[in-house]
């Protein structure tokens, strides 16, 4: 039985840039860098040599059930693998979803700060979140990520705080 989930991770080409970017850009909260150069993450990752830094995120609203962290940035300093083109209809490409109460304001705001977005807020207009609004948007390695605002009554309905 799966119980939760404990983190996810994205492998990024610049620890210290992803970690201003999402901490400045997003206001996640770094919580923890470490270096992990031991035997136990090569065997983990299948990448012998492999040398890590690890920087973890959270949140500042949210507190994790299981972990002080929902995101780790890792860089491979040892064992680094190539850049490529991240399209989100390449099989095996995520995204992350984060929800926003304002997307309009937050969307101005990250292109002014230079994000490049691949569409600006979208009205949904089917499905769970029908008339919420949704962009897409990349970080600097090129992972896309989501602002997605619920429609007013689906927030209330979740107990959301509202803009």
């Amino acid at each position: 039985m799966i119980a939760d989930i404990l983190h996810f991770s994205f492998t990024v080409s610049d620890i210290e840039q992803s970690v201003d970017w999402y901490t400045e850009v997003l206001g996640l909260e770094l919580v923890h860098r470490q270096r992990q150069e031991n035997e136990y993450t090569q065997v983990l990752v299948g990448i012998p040599g492999a040398i890590l830094e690890v920087a973890q995120l959270k949140l500042p609203t949210l507190s994790p059930a299981y972990s002080s962290h929902v995101l780790e940035l890792i860089q491979y300093v040892e064992g680094a693998g190539g850049s490529r083109d991240l399209p989100t209809n390449q099989v095996g490409v995520a995204h992350l979803a984060l929800v926003v109460t304002d997307i309009h304001a937050r969307y101005e705001w990250m292109v002014s700060a230079g994000v490049h977005f691949k569409s600006p807020p979208v009205r949904i207009t089917a499905g769970a979140n029908e008339g919420g609004f949704a962009c897409y948007f990349t970080d600097p390695d090129g992972i896309t990520l989501e602002l997605l605002q619920f429609s007013p009554s689906r927030a209330e309905a979740l107990g959301l705080p509202q803009n």
